[in-house]
C-alpha cells in the first residue's frame, strides 16, 4: 500500500571530507567541496499525524536504509526535470523524555541531501536558506497497517480518528517495502517533516545546559568534561608506553607505524598489549652477571671483584 508523508524542517549541513565521501558515492564523476551544497530533512517521525497514522520505529529504520540515494522533487510530480536532489545518508533520531500520543519515545528519521552548486540551482539553495522551501513530504510502500484499537492487520470497523472507550483510533505503518521518493510540498501531513532549521539545537551542550538554568546538570557536565581530560590523558600515556615496550622487544618494528596502530586501540586491547610486551621486554633483559671465578673467586677478597 502506497504511503505519503509530509513534514517539515530543513538545515543547511558543512561538506565535509566525510560527507563528501559518502555523497561521491553516489556520482559519477568525483565532486568537490565547492561543487554542492548539503541540507538535513526530517523525513518522517512515529507520530501520529492528520491522516491518524504513525510509523512505528521499525519502519522509520527501515526506511532509512530505503531512502539512501533517492531523489528530491517538487509535489510528488515524478519528472526527471523536477529531480533536485539525492540522499546519501539516513539516521533515526530518538528524543528521550519526548513521548508520542501512541506513549512511545519520539523518534524520527533524519536525512541528509546533496544537490549541486550550479546557476540552475541557485534560486533554490537561496528559498531554503531563506526558509521558503522547508515541508517535506515522503512517498514511500509498507506491507502491514495495524490498528491502535483492536491491533488488527486485516482492516476492522474501527475509524481512524474516533475515540473508542477513550481511546482515539490510529493506524500504525509497519514493514517498509520502498521509498519512492521524497518532495517539496506546500501543506505537510506530519506536522515536524521537513528541513531541519538551525538553532538550539546547533548550540553546544554547554551552552544548552547554561540556557536551561540547571546550575546542577552543569556542574556535573563540567565534572564529566574533567573525567574526559583525565581519561584521553589515561589513554595517550597508555598508547605511548605500549608503542615503547612493542619496539624494545622488536627491534625491527617501525615505531612510528605501530604508534599510528595503537592510536586506533582501545584501553583493553592496549593493556593486553603492555603484558605481552612487558614480559617480552622482561625476558630479554633479565640476564644475570656471571663471575668468571664463581662464588670461590668472591670469597678470595677483593682483588677478585669490586662494585
Amino acid at each position: 500500500m502506497e504511503i505519503r508523508k509530509t513534514s517539515m524542517g530543513v538545515t543547511a549541513a558543512e561538506v565535509t571530507a566525510e560527507e563528501l565521501s559518502e555523497i561521491n558515492r553516489f556520482a559519477r564523476t568525483k565532486l568537490r567541496a565547492e561543487e554542492v551544497y548539503t541540507f538535513a530533512l526530517r523525513l518522517c517521525d512515529n507520530e501520529v499525524d492528520r491522516d491518524h497514522e504513525r510509523f512505528s520505529e521499525a519502519c522509520l529504520r527501515g526506511l532509512g536504509e530505503l531512502f539512501l540515494g533517492k531523489s528530491g522533487i517538487f509535489d510528488h510530480q515524478w519528472s526527471a526535470q523536477g529531480q533536485m536532489a539525492r540522499i546519501y545518508r539516513t539516521e533515526v533520531v530518538r528524543e528521550e523524555g519526548q513521548r508520542t500520543a501512541a506513549g512511545d519515545t519520539y523518534c524520527w528519521l533524519k536525512g541528509w541531501a546533496y544537490m549541486l552548486r550550479t546557476e540552475k540551482n541557485a534560486e533554490l539553495i537561496a528559498e531554503i536558506e531563506g526558509g521558503i522551501k522547508k515541508e517535506v513530504s515522503v512517498g514511500c510502500s509498507v506491507g502491514k497497517r495495524s490498528c491502535s484499537i483492536c491491533h488488527s492487520t486485516g482492516g476492522c470497523d474501527h475509524v481512524p480518528g474516533r475515540e473508542y472507550n477513550g481511546k482515539r483510533c490510529f493506524i500504525t505503518l509497519e514493514e517498509p517495502l520502498d521509498a519512492y521518493e521524497w518532495s517539496f510540498v506546500a501543506v505537510p501531513a506530519q506536522r515536524e517533516a521537513g528541513v531541519v532549521r538551525k538553532g538550539k539545537s546547533a548550540l553546544p551542550l554547554k551552552a544548552l545546559v547554561r540556557q536551561a538554568g540547571g546550575q546542577d546538570s552543569l556542574r556535573e557536565l563540567e565534572q564529566l568534561e574533567k573525567e574526559a581530560r583525565l581519561g584521553r590523558s589515561y589513554l595517550k600515556g597508555l598508547r605511548e608506553e605500549v608503542s615503547r615496550l612493542a619496539v624494545l622487544a622488536d627491534q625491527d618494528l617501525d615505531g612510528e607505524i605501530f604508534a599510528q596502530i595503537a592510536g586506533r586501540l582501545e584501553e583493553q586491547e592496549l593493556l593486553e598489549l603492555k603484558r605481552v610486551y612487558q614480559r617480552r621486554v622482561d625476558r630479554a633483559f633479565s640476564g644475570k652477571v656471571q663471575l668468571s671465578g664463581g662464588q670461590s673467586a668472591a670469597a678470595e677478597g677483593s682483588s677478585a671483584f669490586l662494585v
